[in-house]
């Protein structure tokens, strides 16, 4: 699969700024991927899934409004991972979908949507199942797209999701157990 290919259709030279911004910011994750999966043999982890999974976890920015990434459309941020899984699903691509759908926080489930009012459909599916989906959502926490050229540590990362709850700090947690 030619991840890179679907990148440029829907990131132009045209929109530098932005393109770099995903380019930069999935190139971090995809690395962060890669390194955990050649650490950790005993997790048979698919290294091109993985790498590619990666590269397209948040190619929905581009309809999000968030201008201070460069992100003019006009849905919520909260729905970039939705809008990635529905572009990359039509493509034939379920597993890279299931991975965008899934990558925010540490998951959201039916009830954070319920009780905070989150803009997503209450049937979908957003926490991460499989091992790889797992570790594109953990390597995604130790890089900002608002702050490209900073890495967090595993306790700057857990800090930075206190303010969504302690289950998400615990899973995430896990996470770093089983990762690092």
């Amino acid at each position: 699969m030619d991840y890179q290919a679907i990148i440029d259709n829907y990131y132009p030279e045209a929109e530098n700024d932005l393109r770099q911004l995903l380019l930069r910011h999935s190139r971090q994750v995809a690395d962060r991927c890669l390194l955990i999966a050649q650490r950790h043999p005993e997790l048979h982890l698919d290294e091109a899934f993985l790498e590619e999974a990666a590269m397209l976890h948040d190619i929905g920015i581009r309809w999000c409004h968030a201008p201070s990434i460069f992100c003019q459309g006009h849905e919520p941020y909260i729905r970039h991972g939705l809008l990635g899984g529905q572009l990359l699903r039509q493509k034939g691509l379920e597993r890279h979908a299931r991975v965008c759908e899934r990558h925010t926080g540490t998951g959201i489930t039916r009830e954070q949507i319920e009780a905070q009012g989150l803009p997503l459909p209450l049937d979908g599916c957003y926490c991460p199942e499989t091992l790889e989906e797992q570790l594109v959502c953990y390597a995604d926490k130790f890089y900002s797209k608002s702050r490209p050229d900073r890495e967090l540590t595993v306790e700057q990362a857990a800090q930075s999701l206190a303010k969504f709850g302690q289950d998400g700090v615990r899973k995430f947690l896990e996470w770093a157990e089983k990762f690092e």
